[in-house]
């Protein structure tokens, strides 16, 4: 899903809100997000997941097109865990397709 999916879901899920408005509302909180991340902190929402910064430590690595040795510094990543419910709504999913499967 994109974020202009998401938009659009919301808006028609939501008609009491005009479209500007979800999308707004889309923009702050990914914004919010961001600048959480940005500052090192940790974002839950339970039931869904967490976003963590983690830093990858500098290394050496190869360009692949002429396989000279480059480095590459060190960065900081977002990361993303999934929480539990939804590990456990996606595997559901899955497993339920499955049987269907192998009827």
């Amino acid at each position: 899903m994109t974020k202009s999916e998401l938009i659009a879901l919301l808006a028609s899920r939501f008609p009491q809100f005009a479209l500007r408005d979800v999308d707004l509302a889309v923009n702050v909180l990914l914004d919010s997000m961001t600048e959480s991340l940005v500052n090192g902190q940790r974002i839950e929402i339970r039931g869904f997941g967490s976003f963590t910064v983690t830093t990858r430590a500098a290394r050496m690595g190869r360009n692949p097109r002429s396989g000279e040795t480059v480095h590459v510094p060190a960065k900081r990543v977002p990361h993303f865990k999934a929480g539990k419910e939804l590990r456990e709504r996606v595997d559901a999913t899955f497993l339920a397709e499955q049987q269907l499967a192998d009827k």
